[in-house]
C-alpha cells in the first residue's frame, strides 16, 4: 500500500529535495500548506532552513503548529527535518534573542559551541538501541548535516507522556541531540534527503511506521 505523505510548505525548506528524496523510497507525496491536506496524509513532514524565528514565523502563518499538535494528539506520525526538528522544542535562543517554539518537547535550541561553524558536512551518530529509524543501517554510516544550533539537553524524561524517547546524539565542538524519536514524533537534525542511500533508509524505515 501506497503510503501518503504531505511535505509542509510554510516558507522554508528543501521542499523539493524533501519531495523527491521520499518519492524515491515509495511515497506519494504532496508538497502543500493546506492544514486539511497535512491532517489526513498518512505522514507529515516538516522540513526547515535558516533562523528559528523566521521559521516559527512562517510556520504559525499557516497554522502548521495546529495541524502538528493536532496529528501527534491522534498518535499519527510526524517528522521534523533541521529546523523542522529545532521548532518542536520548547524555544529556541539565537543572538540573545529568545523565539518561543511549538512545545512539543522540552528543551533549548542554542548556539553549539565549536571551533567552525556552522557544522557542514558529513557526521556519524550514535544511535540507541531499538531505534526505528536506524533500523539496519550501520553505525559508521555518516548524515549530511548544515547547521549552527542545536539541542545540546534531552530535557524529556520516561513518564511524561509517551513510552522512553529514544534520542540519538552526534558531537562537533559538543554532544547535541541528532535525532529523536517519541512515539508518533520524530525528528533529525541532520538532512535525510541530502544524505544519499543512507537518508533514503532512514526514510524507507520512517514509512514503515505509517
Amino acid at each position: 500500500m501506497v503510503k501518503r505523505v504531505v511535505v509542509l510548505d510554510y516558507g522554508s525548506g528543501n521542499l523539493r529535495s524533501a519531495e523527491r528524496a521520499l518519492a524515491r523510497v515509495g511515497a506519494e507525496v504532496t508538497v502543500t500548506s493546506d492544514l486539511d491536506a497535512a491532517m489526513e496524509a498518512d505522514g507529515l513532514v516538516v522540513p526547515g532552513v535558516g533562523a528559528f524565528a523566521a521559521c516559527m514565523a512562517g510556520l504559525r502563518r499557516v497554522r502548521g503548529e495546529r495541524a502538528i499538535g493536532r496529528r501527534l494528539a491522534g498518535g499519527r506520525p510526524v517528522l521534523g527535518i533541521c529546523v523542522g526538528m529545532q521548532i518542536l522544542f520548547a524555544r529556541g535562543v539565537e543572538h540573545g534573542v529568545e523565539t518561543e517554539g511549538c512545545g512539543e518537547w522540552p528543551g533549548t535550541v542554542e548556539r553549539l559551541e565549536a571551533p567552525v561553524l556552522p557544522h557542514m558536512g558529513w557526521n556519524t551518530v550514535k544511535a540507541p538501541a531499538g531505534s526505528v529509524l536506524f533500523d539496519g543501517i550501520d553505525a559508521a554510516t555518516r548524515f549530511y548535516f548544515v547547521h549552527s544550533y542545536g539541542v545540546r539537553e534531552w530535557e524529556l524524561r520516561p513518564g511524561d507522556g509517551f513510552a522512553e524517547p529514544l534520542v540519538t546524539w552526534a558531537e562537533h565542538g559538543v554532544p547535541f541531540v541528532a535525532a529523536a524519536e517519541n512515539g508518533p514524533l520524530m525528528a533529525t537534525q541532520f538532512h535525510p534527503e541530502k544524505s544519499g542511500d543512507a537518508g533514503a533508509a532512514l526514510l524507507q524505515n520512517w514509512l514503515g511506521i505509517l
